[in-house]
Order: structure tokens, then sequence, then C-alpha cells
């Protein structure tokens, strides 16, 4: 359809000249920072719902789901398209764009494989190096909106015991551990991902051991296998207490290896409160709500919380962890929980 064809044309431009303009800023801006990846379109044009993530030599994208129906074979050559615009304006190979379908998901099955290509590389962010497989999963094993997160739990991990929550590829312990941690223990119920946080840890010059959390005997950096609800009940029944906590769960999981389905929206609460319970005496739990439409405010989150947590002091970070690249974006809501008073 000649129509369609000149729409699809014109679309590819708008793409290009977008990436150009973000490149030729985001370019200079993640030089500077020691930043290897970055976000460089995020359905910016309402025509063209992309995302795309620059790794140097590679795209990892994703198409989001249309309001409407749109024929799969128009669709195809659409994407085509979009591709061939990317790859030209960023001087990269085709074959090195990865653009996948990301609809809403449930479960685990964000986290499943889609591919065997193994276009894996070693990112730097920070001073520190992460694995990315750009090919084979709807996320390439590295949240790049959590990377000011990831600084901050850095700057508060020294000589801390913490504790890592549906950690998935580690990300947030190497972090702690090159911050001076005393202790890292990563919660995952996924062996390819302990496994993957294992390779990072080795990447930075740290070792980590796997266990399911029930030894005796705990390495310094942990690798726990485990289901992070039954984990938190273990850990209270057994006593235990971190004095950093980092809690950042997916929006939705009902996995045939938990206990029970987990909604964030519905469970974020159960889900604290669980976590405060094993802080020690001037600890800290840093709660990121992975979900668009998740609403909460600090105030409400105090509200909710005293009853049990008196002395609970809630404050709102977001702000503060939005980096050049998602600015102007929706991103995670991200929260710092204290307390000052007793536990009831």
């Amino acid at each position: 359809m000649p129509n369609q064809e000149a729409k699809t044309e014109a679309q590819a431009q708008m793409l290009a000249n977008r990436l150009q303009k973000r490149f030729r800023h985001l370019s200079k801006w993640a030089k500077r920072i020691g930043a290897g990846a970055f976000r460089l379109y995020d359905r910016d044009i309402p025509e063209i719902p992309l995302v795309l993530d620059y790794y140097g030599e590679a795209v990892a994208g994703a198409l989001y789901k249309r309001p409407y129906e749109k024929d799969e074979e128009d669709e195809r050559r659409w994407l085509e398209a979009m591709r061939a615009a990317a790859a030209e304006v960023l001087s990269i190979d085709p074959r090195n764009i990865f653009l996948k379908r990301r609809e809403r998901q449930r479960g685990s099955s964000q986290y499943e494989k889609i591919g065997e290509r193994r276009f894996v590389r070693n990112i730097n962010e920070g001073g520190l190096s992460f694995k990315v497989n750009l090919s084979d999963y709807l996320d390439t094993g590295l949240f790049l909106d959590r990377r000011l997160l990831r600084s901050m739990i850095r700057d508060e991990a020294r000589g801390k015991r913490v504790l890592n929550l549906f950690s998935y590829t580690g990300a947030f312990s190497v972090y702690a551990a090159a911050g001076g941690a005393a202790s890292t223990d990563s919660v995952d119920l996924s062996n390819t991902y302990l496994d993957w946080a294992k390779e990072n840890f080795a990447l930075n010059g740290f070792t980590a051991e796997k266990t399911d959390g029930k030894d005796a005997k705990y390495a310094h950096n942990n690798l726990i296998r485990a289901d992070a609800l039954a984990f938190l009940e273990r850990s209270s029944a057994a006593g235990q207490h971190w004095d950093l906590i980092i809690l950042d769960p997916p929006a939705f999981s009902n996995s045939k290896k938990m206990i029970a389905a987990l909604d964030l929206q519905r469970d974020h609460t159960d889900l604290i409160s669980r976590c405060l319970a094993l802080l020690g005496p001037g600890g800290k739990l840093w709660f990121s709500a992975n979900q668009r439409s998740f609403k909460t405010t600090a105030v409400e989150l105090e509200a909710t919380l005293a009853p049990r947590f008196p002395g609970v002091k809630v404050t709102d970070v977001s702000d503060k962890t939005v980096d050049e690249d998602f600015r102007g974006k929706k991103t995670p809501g991200s929260f710092v929980l204290a307390i000052c008073g007793q536990k009831v």
C-alpha cells in the first residue's frame, strides 16, 4: 500500500532525526560519567512506540503494544524500517539492533529466555562492569533506570550487612560490595540469574557463593536461591537482621516456585512491613516500585505503616534517582524508610 509505505518512510525519518539529536547530547554525557549504556529513545514520538537503549556497538529495544491492531506483516516491515533508520544514524550493523515485543508481563515471563544468539557484552557503569545479554531475554540484565539508585546504595553500604531481595543479576549487590559492605545477601528464585550475578561479582574482583540460605555458614557475598517471601518468613523466625535492605520487586509474579502470587500494588505494604521487621538499629530499607502505574506517597506509606512501626520515617527520593537519559520520563518511585522508634 503506497500510503502505508509513505507513512512508514516518514516515521523512519522522524525517528532518525530524533535519535541523531539525542545521541549527540547523551553520548557526550555518558562518556563524561563513565556510563557504557544509556536510554536513547523512549516513545518520544507517539506514532513510534519504541524504547531503545544504546550499548556501544549495539542497541537493545522493544516495541510496546499499540492501542490498535496492526497487520503482522505490516508491523514486521515497519520494524525493519525503524531498525534500518537507527542503524544508519548510529553507524551500527542492523543485525546488532535487537527489537523485542513488550506487553504487560505477568509471572516470570519477562525473565524467560526468548532467543539463543547470545549477544553478550560487558558494560561499564560507575567504575564497575556488568554482563548484559542483548539478544536472548526481554530485559538485558541491567536496568538502566536504576543507575543513580545503585550509586546511592554504594554510598550507604560501607560496613553494613546488606540484603538484596528479588536480586535479579545482582547489580545492587555488586555496588554494595564495591562500597565496602560487610556482607551482601542476594535472594532470587532463578539459578540462571544467580549464576549471572556470580559472574558480575567476579567481573569486579569479588567472590560470591551460591546457597539455599539455610546453611549455618555464610560467605562474604551470598547468592541465595529462595522465594523472597519464604526467605523473609524464615529470617524473621530465625531473628536475623540487616543494616540495609533493598526491595526492588517485579510488578507481578506468579511463579509456581513462590509460596504466593505477588501483585506489587496490592502487596507492597505487607512486603515493606516484613522488611522493616528485619532492620537492625539505625537500618534503612530502600524500596523501588518497578511498575509504571504504581501509586503511593511517602505520607501514605507512613500513615499505613505507623500502627506497627510508630517511628517510621519515609522519604521519597524518586527525583534524585532520575539520571540525564531518563529526564521527563515516567520512572520507578523510590523511597527510603527508617525506624526511629520501637517496633510494635
